[in-house]
């Protein structure tokens, strides 16, 4: 019985053995690949240890960099996330935080950017790439709201210059409706004078008329 389970542990030992080898052949493989810049090929060796591990810290961190380096961003995301959550991850985590940074930065998510860069030099004071990738993002942060505020300040200026020139338009509309029944009364009246005094003179030259004596004789009556 003793002798069973001596053979049945032997055995165990001996099949984890060459799981682990496997693994670790694998990620050795998937390093090449990435080094000879062969991603895809790359990608499929780490996703082959994953499917066997799924917490190998290694064969998340080195899918996550196959992932970005083949502008597969959000998956690579996901994996510095997950390599950052894991608690046998030390130096992996440093940097997956500033690749993670990295990516935020590229999607000028600069606030998250600068977020993730601070995690990575609370961890490492003395990494230098995220210290000055933080001051980096600061800057264009700052831009990027100027440039905000200038567009928003330049809308309003079109806005009040188009409201500006409506009202122009109004005015000068309503200064024409008003001139031409300014002119229309004008003419009105002309008209109406010229007729008065039209009739003035015809009633003059009546009364001139009655006033003559008549050249003709009458004829007496017999």
């Amino acid at each position: 019985m003793i002798r069973r389970c001596y053979v049945i542990l032997c055995m165990l030992m001996f099949f984890l053995t060459i799981n682990s080898q496997t693994v670790n052949q694998l990620i050795r493989v998937g390093n090449k690949q990435y080094s000879q810049k062969d991603y895809v090929h790359a990608e499929i060796s780490y996703r082959k240890v994953l499917n066997k591990d799924n917490n190998n810290i290694l064969a998340c961190y080195n899918l996550a960099r196959t992932l970005q380096a083949q502008n597969k961003d959000s998956e690579a995301k996901i994996l510095y996330e997950k390599v950052i959550k894991l608690k046998e991850a030390s130096s992996a985590r440093v940097s997956s935080y500033y690749n993670l940074g990295t990516l935020l930065q590229k999607e000028k998510n600069y606030g998250g950017a600068i977020e993730t860069y601070k995690n990575v030099l609370r961890i490492d004071p003395n990494h230098n790439k995220a210290r000055y990738n933080l001051e980096l993002c600061k800057k264009q942060q700052q831009q990027k709201k100027k440039h905000s505020a200038g567009g928003r300040n330049k809308s309003n200026n079109n806005q009040k210059k188009n409201q500006k020139r409506n009202g122009d338009n109004k005015n000068g509309e309503s200064n024409q409706a008003k001139n031409r029944n300014s002119m229309s009364r004008d003419n009105a009246q002309q008209l109406l004078n010229a007729a008065m005094q039209q009739e003035k003179e015809t009633q003059e030259r009546l009364s001139k008329a009655m006033k003559q004596p008549s050249d003709r004789k009458l004829d007496k009556n017999w």
